[in-house]
């Protein structure tokens, strides 16, 4: 079944060309951005807070400029996740006592769209603390799927995701360490990519509560969302902190390897079904494609692993539920574990190209009124952990793996046509050739 699609909306490059050729103005793309927020944001939630009259003031500059060659995005409207500062406005990771921290310089990303052209009119919508499937906080309240008010649009970039598949920006910038670009993408059918750890910088995008400049951490990444693999690549481009190689092979050429089965998460058949068509379409095509191989690591180690540098990462090593805190010798020996895996990949990718899997277990979910890793969601009639579904984002997550999300079809659930996204993951640093693949897997697989 092919995937919805809620808007007809020009893309970002689309948008940008348009006003190159004199056929849009600045204004006029804010104007109607804004317009289509206020009109569709009743029901969604998406955006967190506005930040239209700078937006259009901008705008009005923009309106008398020339657009220069390094501005790609130059006129573009666009949001931002909550978590990245932007001058002037609220960062808040849904903390309710958090809700009068304002920043007083824009983050890194921030600084590099702008500087490419586009124009940030407001910050969309997260879980508190960043932690979550679902994007609700005491803050601004939850956000609905676009294509299903009833479930979740994913999380933490749940805002993100959902402002771009409705029609409200043409583009995003989220973050991920636990799928939170990928399965809000994966929820709201778009495209999403989840970037090589330290490509793109997140300078500025740091929790209100601390006073002092944090370490980056690990796992924890930045990436773009998009309704198209060529503005998913313009994004990335403007963002990257370091320079990308492009192999350009063909993905006739290529040899895929399928991941269907995880030790710790199996896929529910809404989701199978269509990864499985998906993988079909591939084969007929000529594409090599592989479901099995000995040079997978053993997954429900590396899930342990994963679970354990996240948790610690993102605890800053603070006392866990048996009270031990993490030395530095327990960090150096998670780093150890890391790195070993990262080698049993690399050995891995020397016989494939891409590894192709489910960004989650699961479609949209049914909201939820706690945290769904402390909850449980259905595969196939069975109520399971809810936070078994890591297993798919700590695929790519604890090797530090790209990994892009494409949509590929869609189910119907619970009375709701809901889209399924599927993982193109590379090797490190392999970001541009990830989109290129999914792109060449969207016109294979959605004509």
């Amino acid at each position: 079944m092919a995937y919805p699609k809620l808007t007809t909306k020009p893309g970002a490059l689309d948008t940008a060309a348009a006003i190159r050729a004199g056929e849009l103005k600045p204004t006029e793309a804010v104007d109607a951005a804004i317009v289509r927020i206020e009109e569709l944001d009743v029901h969604v939630n998406a955006l967190a807070v506005g930040d239209f009259e700078r937006a259009i003031a901008t705008a009005h500059q923009m309106d008398k400029q020339t657009p220069r060659a390094d501005q790609p995005l130059f006129g573009v409207p666009m949001t931002v996740k909550e978590s990245f500062d932007v001058a002037g406005l609220p960062t808040t990771y849904g903390y309710a006592d958090c809700a009068d921290h304002v920043a007083t310089e824009d983050s890194e990303v921030v600084s590099r769209l702008k500087a490419a052209g586009a124009i940030i009119v407001g910050k969309t919508n997260v879980p508190e603390d960043l932690t979550d499937w679902q994007s609700f906080n005491p803050v601004y309240g939850r956000t609905n799927n676009p294509h299903d008010h009833a479930r979740s649009a994913g999380g933490s970039s749940g805002g993100s995701a959902a402002a771009v598949a409705s029609g409200m920006v043409a583009c995003e910038f989220g973050t991920d360490i636990g799928s939170s670009i990928r399965v809000p993408a994966h929820f709201c059918g778009v495209w999403g990519h989840r970037t090589t750890w330290g490509v793109v910088s997140k300078r500025g995008h740091q929790s209100p509560r601390s006073e002092v400049l944090q370490h980056d951490g690990a796992l924890s990444v930045a990436g773009p969302f998009a309704r198209n693999a060529d503005d998913l690549a313009a994004l990335l481009r403007i963002t990257a902190s370091h320079p990308l190689a492009e192999t350009g092979k063909p993905l006739s050429q290529c040899r895929v390897l399928a991941i269907l089965e995880h030790p710790i998460s199996r896929p529910d058949s809404s989701v199978r079904e269509p990864m499985e068509a998906a993988i079909a379409a591939l084969e007929s095509a000529g594409v090599a494609v592989a479901c099995t191989s000995d040079l997978v690591p053993d997954l429900a180690e590396q899930h342990a692993n994963y679970l354990r540098l996240m948790n610690t990462s993102m605890a800053r090593g603070a006392p866990n539920r048996e009270g031990k805190r993490a030395s530095a010798t327990d960090w150096f020996e998670m780093l150890d574990r890391q790195a070993q895996n990262q080698r049993a990949w690399a050995a891995l990718f020397a016989e494939f190209d891409f590894v192709l899997a489910p960004p989650a277990p699961v479609l949209a979910i049914p909201h939820l009124e706690g945290s769904l890793f402390k909850g449980t969601f259905e595969i196939d009639g069975e109520q399971v952990n809810g936070a078994t579904g890591l297993a798919w984002s700590g695929l790519a997550t604890y090797p530090d793996l790209p990994a892009t999300v494409v949509p590929i079809g869609a189910s119907e659930v619970g009375g709701s046509t809901l889209p399924c996204g599927m993982q193109v993951i590379g090797p490190r640093y392999a970001d541009l050739d990830c989109i290129a693949a999914a792109k060449a897997i969207d016109e294979i697989v959605n004509g």
